[in-house]
């Protein structure tokens, strides 16, 4: 999963700090946020793979899940998919990989520095949604001088990230890819956020989320993350890794200490999260999933997809049932009946939610056909 692979590039290292090529873009502009809070200035950590063509044309944003960061090409979390030779091959595309608005990977966030007080922001940070990432990501975009993405993909959040791109901007990308995601949270996982972010909020450490500089609310932000990786997973990836297999041990113990090997699976993801990320960041970017709502921001799904001419590759995984494959089948049917130029595609995968993850090579081999065809419609242009 993500937990593994980032857990590799940040062994030992505070969640705050970011990857060795990690780039800094800050923005002076001000920027107005949903809420109607505005940040006069922020930074936006991010990374780029590849060289960008005399008529910037060749641009692909890579937009992440929660927990992860701009590190996403040269050994990061998408190492299978980008780079030279491969799906997002960068001897052709300049591939932008950017950390979002509100995370602790080197964008403005709660555990940033406050210029007023010259303190973290804690709960001073301004509560922020997709939408606001999305349009930061844009002064990202215009700062590099590009005019046209080629693509915008991502998945989970990511992919939320990809549909609000064509939602908010349908005139600067030509192609959007949302992988394992949807237009809005289902009730389900409304329930699991709100349970997780309890958790963290529950945690005495937490203190109304000025810890920074304390003991941090450990064990609230392991809890979260424990429920968050079990929605990640699928029932058979669980059975085909665990089943009800003992942890060191022979028969039960019959007491309250860890008997299965799937409570110290979780018991480990969620110490290992503690020392990656921070519990502020888990909770905005958490809510800002909750209040994602294409149908709610632009009255319908019709009217948000209406004005884009992107092609569309909307792909999603059975085995997922946190974003379960209906909710992608409902954006094709709007796309269709708006004459959208639309492919859906199934990845079987027995990895559940992090399928997107763990099953690269599998998304690529119809990630790749869809932008060979997208590049050769450019070239004949």
């Amino acid at each position: 999963s993500v937990d593994l692979v980032l857990d590799l590039l940040y062994n030992d290292q505070m969640p705050i700090q970011v990857h060795k090529d990690t780039l800094f873009f800050n923005s002076r502009q001000e920027l107005l946020l949903n809420s109607g809070e505005t940040l006069s200035s922020f930074d936006i950590a991010y990374e780029t793979y590849g060289t960008l063509n005399e008529s910037k044309t060749n641009a692909i944003l890579i937009c992440h899940a929660l927990s992860a960061d701009a590190h996403s090409g040269n050994g990061g979390w998408w190492n299978d998919l980008i780079g030279p030779g491969k799906v997002l091959d960068t001897t052709h595309y300049y591939v932008i990989s950017s950390n979002v608005l509100g995370s602790c990977y080197g964008s403005s966030g709660p555990s940033s520095q406050n210029p007023e007080t010259d303190q973290p922001y804690g709960l001073k940070f301004p509560m922020v949604t997709i939408c606001d990432m999305v349009k930061a990501q844009k002064l990202l975009i215009d700062h590099l001088g590009i005019d046209i993405l080629q693509m915008v993909i991502g998945g989970s959040m990511g992919g939320m990230q990809a549909l609000e791109w064509v939602a908010l901007f349908p005139d600067r990308v030509r192609s959007c890819v949302p992988i394992a995601s949807t237009s809005k949270l289902s009730t389900q996982a409304l329930a699991f956020g709100a349970v997780g972010r309890n958790a963290i909020i529950s945690d005495s450490n937490w203190n109304k989320g000025d810890y920074y500089g304390r003991d941090i609310p450990e064990k609230g932000l392991s809890i979260a993350r424990m429920i968050g990786h079990i929605t990640y997973l699928s029932e058979e990836s669980m059975i085909q890794k665990f089943g009800r297999k003992l942890q060191s041990k022979e028969d039960y113990g019959y007491n309250l200490q860890t008997d299965f090997q799937v409570e110290s699976y979780l018991h480990y993801q969620g110490s290992k999260f503690v020392s990656r990320f921070d519990a502020n960041s888990y909770l905005y970017l958490s809510k800002a999933m909750s209040y994602f709502d294409l149908h709610k921001s632009y009255g319908s799904l019709e009217n948000a997809f209406s004005k884009t001419k992107a092609r569309f590759l909307v792909m999603a995984i059975p085995s997922d049932w946190l974003y379960a494959t209906k909710e992608s089948k409902k954006m094709v049917k709007v796309l269709m009946k708006l004459n959208k130029e639309v492919t859906y595609c199934e990845i079987e995968s027995p990895y559940g939610h992090d399928g997107f993850l763990l099953s690269q090579i599998q998304f690529g081999n119809v990630i790749g056909p869809f932008l060979e065809a997208l590049s050769g419609e450019n070239a004949d242009a």
